[in-house]
Parts: structure tokens; sequence; C-alpha cells
């Protein structure tokens, strides 16, 4: 069997806030940390039926790619949900969502 690692490390002020977020993967052709700016992770705990999450993002984090980063974010949860469930009906309401949000946001899609 296949395994990878995938090692994120924050790098954080004096007040525990974000200065610099890395990661890297065992299973990446680069073995160099990888900076980025936010990140999201969720976790589903099957033992107690809810998700565990960590938002994390750097103090210089643009609020214009922390913008474009959500609605990417929920383009993209469309897709794993599509793929995992088949709701192709539920999958068309959300990206309406999607394109009203960029839409407020003042996002160009077209990037």
């Amino acid at each position: 069997m296949k395994q990878a690692e995938i090692k994120i490390t924050v790098q954080l002020d004096d007040n525990n806030v974000p200065d610099n977020i890395l990661w890297e993967s065992t299973d990446s052709k680069s073995q160099e940390q990888v900076p980025v700016k936010s990140m999201m992770l969720a976790l589903w705990d099957h033992n107690y039926k809810n998700s565990m999450r960590i938002d994390l993002w750097t103090k210089d984090m643009p609020v214009d790619e922390m913008k474009r980063f959500f609605y990417e974010t929920l383009q993209t949860m469309g897709d794993s949900f599509l793929k995992a469930t088949g709701e192709k009906l539920i999958i068309e309401d959300l990206r309406d969502y999607c394109a009203h949000f960029a839409d407020k946001m003042g996002i160009n899609t077209q990037q």
C-alpha cells in the first residue's frame, strides 16, 4: 500500500498570529516546503459524527485573495460533493450561489 505524509508548519508571531504557513508532501516531486497565505482543513470524525476544522491565514493575506480563496473553495467543495454523492441538482444551486458570491465580492471569475 502506498503511503504519503503531508506536513504543515505554522510559524506564529508573539501573539500567536500566523506569520508563515508552509506545507510539504512526501508524495511531491519537490521535497521543498511550499509557502501559502491561507489554509482550510476539514476532517470528519466518524465517532462523534461531526467535522473538525482548522482555518488559518497569515496576517499579510490580502482581502481580495481571501475572497477569491473562499470562492474557489466553495466551487471545489461542490466538485467534491458531486463526485461523492452524484447530487447534480443541489450542485446547480451551489454554482448559482457561487456566481452570486463572486458578483457581490467583485471577484473576476475569468482569471
